[in-house]
Order: structure tokens, then sequence, then C-alpha cells
């Protein structure tokens, strides 16, 4: 999604539309890929001070071989002023495989279809720098196992309880073990247990407005692990509440949750 307006910027005007046209614009736009455009102008969210994108490409810059893991459609790599010279994507969901490799493939990079929680398809030791942003799961054995000697591991990932005000919208209140989840300092743990010494580890908390019924629908049929099976018809009346709660009170507030990590394999590579 797009950086938020200041506060000193009125929303842009918008003309009001039916709850079922909003429905229908929402379930007929395309979710392939982590391309966030189509909410501009109808939700926001705040970004990470961090900046991984920058951070990640400056990385990449200096890499000689570098593995992007669980890439999406490979907007976030494509962004990348340079590539190293050697450059590898993984990605688990053929339609994002197909995006990947239209984008990727002009600046050299080869796209891999590879399973998430499969073995990465890679000999160990291949890589200098592996990156990765919102991976579904993060296997700390295979990172460190592809790593060479000296090589980092630079991710930005989602954090607990993230945007669990939509999600307890539609599914009620959440088991405290389920909020918890993706707790940085298990990933920590995690890391160091592989065998990997943690540079950095930072989070934030980053709000979110849904300006219209459609926005909420778009973003729940695109991150489908927030509402598992998700249906516009099966939420139908939750989604006219929430309709009907927008265009009275404004837009529908929720909060990210992000951590950034980066981690190193001892020795020299």
């Amino acid at each position: 999604m797009s950086a938020p307006h200041p506060p000193s910027s009125p929303h842009p005007p918008r003309t009001p539309r039916t709850f079922d046209a909003l429905l229908a614009e929402a379930g007929a736009a395309s979710v392939d890929g982590w391309d966030f455009s189509w909410f501009e102008g109808r939700a926001t969210e705040e970004r990470p001070s961090w900046g991984y994108a920058r951070a990640m490409g400056e990385r990449l810059g200096r890499a000689r071989a570098a593995l992007d893991i669980q890439t999406g459609g490979g907007e976030v790599l494509n962004a990348a002023p340079m590539l190293p010279p050697l450059i590898v994507a993984t990605e688990g969901w053929p339609p994002n495989v197909a995006k990947a490799t239209a984008l990727l493939h002009p600046r050299g990079a080869v796209v891999v279809a590879s399973p998430e929680e499969a073995p990465l398809p890679f000999a160990d030791g291949a890589f200098d720098l592996v990156t990765s942003r919102h991976p579904v799961a993060t296997y700390w054995d295979e990172i460190a196992r592809v790593l060479c000697p000296g090589g980092t591991y630079f991710s930005q990932q989602v954090g607990p309880a993230s945007v669990f005000e939509l999600v307890e919208y539609f599914l009620g209140p959440q088991p405290e073990e389920v909020r918890a989840g993706r707790d940085p300092r298990a990933a920590r743990a995690a890391a160091e247990a592989a065998g990997l010494d943690v540079l950095d580890l930072r989070s934030e908390r980053l709000r979110m407005e849904f300006r219209d019924i459609g926005a909420v629908v778009h973003f729940l049929r695109k991150v489908i692990w927030m509402v598992p099976g998700f249906t516009v018809d099966a939420y139908r009346p939750r989604l006219r509440e929430l309709h009907e709660q927008i265009e009275a009170r404004g837009p529908f507030v929720a909060h990210s949750s992000r951590f950034l990590i980066e981690a190193r394999k001892p020795g020299k590579d």
C-alpha cells in the first residue's frame, strides 16, 4: 500500500459507490504478485522507518551471489538499482512464478519454482546474501546451509498480531498463542539455533487505513492467510456492516506489525 497522507492533507474527494459496486470492483481485480498500486487513494499503510527496499538494494549491490526467497511477483527485487552477477529468486505460487519470470529475466535473474516448505534446491554455501520480504515461514536451517561463511540473511517479516483489528472483526477474538505468533524474539532464537549471529533486530507497529469496503475485500483476497477461506459470499453480512461503518465514521483503522532481522553466518567467505 502507499504511504499515508500527512495529517494536514485532506483526503481526496471520492465519488460515492454502492456496496455491491465496490464488492464487484474488488472481486474482479487481479491479486497476483505484490503490486499494491490498486489501493492508491483507497487504503494506506505507514512504511517502516528502516526502508527495507532501499537497504536490500544496497546489499544486493555489494553481493556476488544472492538468493531472494518467496519473491512473489519479483516486484521488490526488481526495484533494486543493481543486481549481483549471480541472482536467483524462488517462488511457490505458479501465477507469481510466471509474473516474476517475466519481470526479472530481462535483468539476468533466474526464477526457480520451489515450494515454500521444501528444502532449497541449491548447494551448500552457494550465496553470500539471502533476502526475503514477508516470508510465510522462515526455514532457518536451510538459510544457514545455503549461506557461505560470512554471508548474511536480510529480511523484513510480519510481526505478531498484524492487522488483527481486521482479522478479529471477521473471526472474533483470537487465542493468545495466535496473537503472539511471529514474535521477533522467537526469530532471533531460531536464527541462533541454526548457527547464525543476529546483527540487527527491530520491530514497529504501523497505522493502516481502509477507506472503502472494496479495499478491505481486495486486501483479504490478496493476503489470504489473514482470514483463511475468505469469500465475499461467506462474509457478506459482516462486510455490509463494515461498509456502513466506514461510510458513517470514516476509514477503518488497523495496525500492521513488522520486524527487520539481519543475521550472519560465522566465518570468512
